[in-house]
């Protein structure tokens, strides 16, 4: 956070507000829950803090930090980093916004309805425990709605297709892995930005779709496809359904799996880039 917000420009001389600002809006407490002075003042509470590159560890500069009194959110004193962050997490809005965030990454692009927020903000309660929340939101009814559905992240699609046929990742060339993420649009620890990748329906273009299959067909090349071999044509797309654990195939997608039932190979790629397993449901 401290490289990608400028952290380390933000001195007592010359207070740099990117990181207080993205802190409150992308993670704590979400946009219309602060104003500018807030954003201001928070800017004065983070300075100081410096990175070591070649250690990578963080370490407050006490002459670089404002040690003034600040007013933030309401609240009057001399906020530092910790103090800071307390402060914001501790505002009424704070639970629900964290609790949406993760509904948002986990279940669907719609926010949740009112009373399931409710409850999830009541898990997440005081202590802020993700473990609550999470627990929370998989028991809701509305989880495992059909109609909720989350376009898989290349990277969540990559490694339950690899999953799903017991292939390492080492086990396919490197470049060519690495070339179809990239080209995919989500290298893992290559964030676009500070607020992450893009989510749902933005993974699903025309040459994202071209890239998928060409990914989808290496990992064929080497998976091991002896359970759709034994099986009789016929039911072929049955076995690369249970394989991939994709709950049932629409009348259109079974069509489609029908013309390639001879090449176990083709019908396991085609299969992976089928709206049912790229789209979780």
């Amino acid at each position: 956070m401290l490289l990608w917000l400028d952290g380390q420009q933000n001195t007592v001389r010359a207070p740099n507000e990117n990181l207080a600002r993205e802190s409150m809006e992308l993670f704590l407490l979400g946009i219309g829950h602060y104003t500018e002075d807030d954003v201001r003042a928070a800017a004065r509470a983070l300075t100081g803090w410096t990175v070591d590159r070649t250690t990578g560890t963080a370490r407050l500069a006490p002459r670089r930090h404002d040690s003034g009194s600040k007013t933030i959110l309401g609240a009057s004193q001399n906020f530092d980093a910790d103090s800071f962050v307390d402060l914001v997490l501790s505002q009424p809005a704070s639970p629900r916004f964290v609790a949406g965030r993760l509904w948002f990454r986990l279940v669907s692009a719609t926010p949740p309805p009112s009373d399931v927020l409710d409850r999830l903000a009541v898990a997440y309660g005081p202590t802020r425990s993700i473990h609550g929340l999470l627990t929370a939101l998989v028991a809701e009814p509305s989880f495992l709605d059909s109609a909720q559905t989350l376009v898989k992240q290349p990277v969540e699609w990559l490694v339950g297709l690899l999953r799903a046929v017991g292939l390492r990742p080492n086990l396919l060339p490197a470049k060519a892995l690495l070339a179809g993420l990239r080209a995919l649009g989500q290298l893992p620890f290559e964030p676009p930005n500070v607020g992450g990748w893009p989510a749902d329906t933005s993974w699903l273009t025309t040459s994202a779709a071209l890239t998928r299959l060409h990914l989808a067909q290496a990992v064929a090349a080497k998976a091991d496809v002896t359970t759709i071999t034994n099986t009789s044509t016929p039911v072929r797309a049955e076995a690369v359904r249970r394989l991939l654990g994709v709950d049932a195939w629409t009348p259109r997608t079974s069509a489609a799996l029908a013309k390639v039932t001879d090449n176990p190979r083709d019908l396991l790629a085609i299969a992976a880039c089928a709206p049912e397993f790229v789209v979780s449901q």
